[in-house]
């Protein structure tokens, strides 16, 4: 059987280059991609590639992020300082109610929270209208929602608090936006509008930060910042934002995190999606024959491997070690010198049996006959731990010098 391996592999390759040439054929003109993603890495037209790039040109003097973590457990945001950023673009911002109150934490210090989404949750919408009753929050918020390619999206930046006048952005990409029915004037300030002149751009101030929601975000995506002089809507919309922030987070918690409808109708049609492509369907269907045939000729029974055993780790000595880079880090010289001199008098008196309760010239003695090591090395070592109980302070330099006796000490014992 194992001769006609080759011919039988080299056959289902052949058929698999001839269907994927067969149904990729046809399409020779390159498609434009519809794909909405929002993700920074993705250079395709709605991706956000252009706008992540260009944060370092908006904010020069500040550190830029990335995160996927939960708001309020960032590494590189913190939940008690102030002049930062953070930077949520995605299609739904579907933040619960523990989530939403340290982002309104986080600004509350001091700091900025920009959020760009087409849809929000409930928990957001009723934490920026201050709102309980169902419908007065849905009478804050009207969302609309067009596909359609050949529409076009025209927004506004008002004046203020952007200068320069009146001035239209639009781009023919599809129509993605959200707006505000109605607003409190006296908590929110309006920054732009859609062509209808209704809101679709607030801001709210919370202590002594601010809290921006922005319903459109294709604005965000390569296809309008790169359309035409775009990059000036770019570059306005995010100069609300203290141009004196020192980090800037990029989030993309909320384009993973998805409502648990998604979840459930991606379970139930993920490989319908797969197979919508005839050269994936092909190249799938293709693998699964040739996996199959493998499983089928390798079904004779083969001898178990040998498992690897590793040899067992010395955990005991590496808690010692990160003790003793706690004291050194606090600058505890003194007390680190003696932790170290305990351990190497235990070490004596496990392996060689003598007593430490007196240092004197017959330790020193027993210790080089049973060690094999010069009298001066141990000498040192031993007038250094006994010089420990009346120093008031041991320099960073003396304990490098015990450090390094007491490994050479260790090593050739």
């Amino acid at each position: 059987m194992g001769k006609y391996i080759p011919y039988i592999a080299g056959t289902l390759l052949v058929a698999a280059v001839i269907v994927l040439f067969v149904t990729g054929g046809s399409n020779k003109r390159k498609k434009f991609d519809e794909r909405v993603t929002l993700r920074r890495q993705d250079k395709i037209p709605y991706g956000t590639y252009a706008s992540f790039k260009n944060l370092k040109h908006i904010f020069p003097n500040a550190n830029v992020y990335v995160s996927r973590q939960e708001p309020g457990y960032w590494d590189s945001l913190s939940l008690y300082d102030d002049k930062q950023a953070y930077i949520s673009i995605s299609y739904d911002f579907n933040a619960d109610e523990s989530e939403m109150k340290r982002l309104l934490r986080f600004a509350e210090k001091g700091n900025d929270v920009f959020i760009s989404a087409r849809e929000l949750s409930y928990s957001v919408e009723k934490m920026i209208t201050q709102a309980d009753n169902e419908n007065d929050i849905r009478e804050y918020f009207r969302n609309t929602l067009h596909y359609d390619l050949s529409d076009t999206l025209t927004i506004s930046l008002l004046d203020p608090p952007y200068a320069g006048g009146y001035k239209e952005y639009r781009y023919p990409g599809k129509r993605l936006i959200g707006f505000f029915s109605k607003l409190n004037e006296a908590t929110t300030d309006i920054l732009g509008n859609d062509e209808g002149g209704t809101p679709y751009f607030i801001h709210l101030r919370v202590g002594k930060g601010n809290f921006f929601v922005h319903l459109a975000p294709l604005t965000f995506s390569n296809y309008f910042v790169l359309h035409k002089n775009n990059i000036d809507y770019y570059e306005k919309v995010l100069s609300v934002i203290d141009p004196d922030v020192t980090k800037v987070v990029w989030d993309e918690y909320y384009l993973y995190k998805r409502s648990e409808s998604n979840r459930n109708a991606e379970k139930k049609s993920w490989l319908t999606v797969l197979f919508r492509y005839p050269a994936l369907k092909a190249a799938l269907l293709t693998a699964i024959i040739t996996l199959l045939v493998y499983m089928l000729m390798g079904i004779r029974r083969k001898q178990r491997y040998i498992p690897v055993v590793t040899q067992p780790r010395n955990d005991s000595l590496d808690f010692v070690k990160t003790i003793g880079r706690l004291y050194y880090d606090k600058g505890d010289h003194k007390n680190l010198c003696r932790k170290m001199g305990a351990y190497f008098l235990e070490h004596v008196r496990n392996r060689y049996k003598l007593p430490t309760g007196t240092l004197d010239e017959n330790f020193i003695s027993q210790l080089r006959f049973k060690s094999g090591l010069d009298e001066a090395e141990i000498r040192g070592i031993v007038s250094f731990i006994k010089y420990l109980d009346d120093a008031p302070a041991i320099k960073s330099d003396a304990l490098t010098d015990f450090h390094k006796q007491l490994e050479s000490f260790y090593k050739k014992a």
